[in-house]
């Protein structure tokens, strides 16, 4: 068994701080002797933010906060984040991580489901546009019987594992079991791993 530490890495391909934070938790792993264990976390996204019939003026401008702020981060590195035209149900486009990562394409899915979702470019929705990436990622076809079977099963078992550790949004990191909520906690999370010894890879990382 490997001694090396290990970083949970809960995230959401429909979520605009997850999207920013994935460059941030890639520059972690290259900074640190460690592994990230990236991990699907499908939001309810009106029990977070509210459905959209049932927001107030004061929910509409944390809304569009949250999009503007997204994009600040989103321009410092060189992405384009245009704003989704629904709330949208990522269950399919999440359940696809767990495919890629079975077949050895998880980071070219990751970083293409997240960049086509932001361009409006892939429904996150659609089984049939979630399996077509995977193979452009170079996965084998069969993600619609995987998700309609253990793949689906997965994804939900992992979302009630979320929940019961107290995993409440994305992206959050998980080490040696302390939770880190949010790409702007990852100073504290490197803090954390240093207090506790993990090797950096990078001299003045």
């Amino acid at each position: 068994m490997s001694d090396r530490s290990t970083v949970i890495v809960w995230s959401d391909y429909i979520s605009p701080y997850a999207f920013v934070a994935k460059a941030w938790a890639y520059t972690l792993e290259a900074d640190y002797d460690l592994t990230l264990d990236w991990r699907p976390y499908t939001l309810d996204i009106a029990s977070f933010q509210g459905s959209v019939e049932q927001r107030d003026p004061h929910h509409w401008r944390r809304v569009r906060y949250a999009y503007m702020d997204a994009r600040r981060f989103a321009n410092k590195q060189g992405l384009t984040l245009m704003g989704p035209k629904k709330i949208f149900y990522a269950r399919p486009v999440n359940a696809g991580m767990l495919y890629a990562q079975d077949h050895g394409v998880f980071q070219a899915y990751n970083d293409r489901a997240f960049e086509r979702f932001w361009r409006r470019d892939l429904d996150p929705e659609s089984v049939e546009a979630v399996g077509a990436l995977l193979e452009q990622c170079g996965a084998p076809a069969g993600f619609a019987s995987f998700y309609a079977g253990e793949g689906g099963a997965r994804h939900d078992q992992l979302r009630t594992e979320a929940e019961a550790s107290g995993i409440f949004g994305v992206p959050s990191f998980v080490f040696d079991g302390e939770l880190f909520w949010g790409g702007d906690r990852i100073f504290l999370l490197r803090e954390r791993l240093d207090e506790k010894g993990v090797t950096r890879r990078r001299v003045g990382a």
